[in-house]
């Protein structure tokens, strides 16, 4: 059967989830939760990515992730890769940790009801799956947006609150926050009565969502007016990064060419490429002229021990 293709384009909305291979677990314990969390954030400073809802279990993961720009594809190849050598790296295992292909569920963004459900659906994740009893608030859960939702103080910088607040009929105040827990709250009887369109389908929206996603599709191929095109790609934005460094060192792309591998000035424009983009290694070694990307990832790891000492 072949793969269902990705449709990306500028601000997409997508309710991720992936699971580990042959459902084992893919947080250990605490440690790889914040760590999990911590290559997020790193990804949305990489991708313009936003985080309206996320969900960490034991053996799978949901988020809710609008994508300014089109780059779903490779922010999540950065992404799970990342964290999958973190994962591997600390618990001295090698192979796949994630089954498969990721689901992407898209999001229709027009109108009100369908991110506000899939967000819930997200925040009453641990009611389903009975980690959170009857007499134990939903916000107990640690591992969900929903309690940073409640406490602003708590919220990485990457998580958007503002939307689904406002699609509730709610602002950021006190008050509204105490509502939104109170409205949660009352669903989690209805947690389990989830409509399949979230659970198994590809899309989630109005009627007319797909047609309107065809329309967009067909408006994007034509000749002088496609969406993909405008929209900044990975490499694209390498790149730019690397013509202002070169501008900035007086290089031209001879004097990149020349240096040696391990040159100092390269080795901080590969980090700059990592923190920045969600290019590949790989790339970054034949872009900079910088041998095999294992080269890279070891000098990349060696002038960060460096920079800690």
């Amino acid at each position: 059967m072949p793969r269902q293709l990705r449709l990306v384009y500028e601000g997409a909305i997508y309710h991720l989830i992936n699971r580990g291979d042959r459902r084992e677990e893919i947080f250990r314990d605490e440690k790889d939760r914040l760590s999990f969390l911590e290559m997020l954030g790193a990804t949305c400073a990489k991708t313009g990515w936003q985080v309206h809802a996320y969900c960490l279990m034991s053996n799978h993961f949901h988020l809710v992730v609008e994508t300014p720009r089109a780059n779903l594809v490779s922010g999540m190849k950065w992404f799970l890769g990342t964290y999958t050598m973190r994962f591997n790296r600390r618990h001295s295992l090698t192979g796949h940790l994630f089954a498969g292909r990721y689901k992407s569920l898209l999001l229709d963004g027009s109108s009100s009801d369908y991110l506000r459900a899939a967000c819930d659906y997200v925040h009453l994740n641990p009611v389903r799956a009975g980690l959170t009893g009857a007499g134990q608030a939903l916000q107990t859960y640690r591992w969900s947006s929903y309690a940073a939702y409640l406490q602003p103080s708590t919220r990485p910088r990457w998580l958007r609150c503002d939307r689904v607040l406002g699609e509730h009929g709610l602002k950021e105040s006190r008050r509204h926050r105490l509502e939104f827990a109170r409205r949660l709250e009352a669903r989690r009887e209805e947690a389990l009565m989830v409509d399949d369109r979230i659970r198994r389908g590809w899309l989630f929206g109005a009627e007319d969502f797909a047609a309107r996603l065809l329309d967009r599709l067909e408006a994007e191929a034509g000749p002088h007016h496609r969406a993909v095109e405008r929209a900044e790609t990975e490499e694209q934005k390498a790149e730019r990064i690397i013509q202002r460094a070169l501008s900035k060192l007086c290089w031209r792309e001879e004097e990149l060419a020349r240096r040696r591998k391990s040159d100092p000035r390269k080795v901080a424009l590969a980090r700059q490429l990592r923190a920045e983009t969600a290019v590949s290694l790989k790339w970054i070694a034949v872009r900079l002229g910088m041998g095999t990307w294992t080269h890279v990832s070891n000098l990349l790891r060696v002038s960060s021990v460096k920079s800690e000492d």
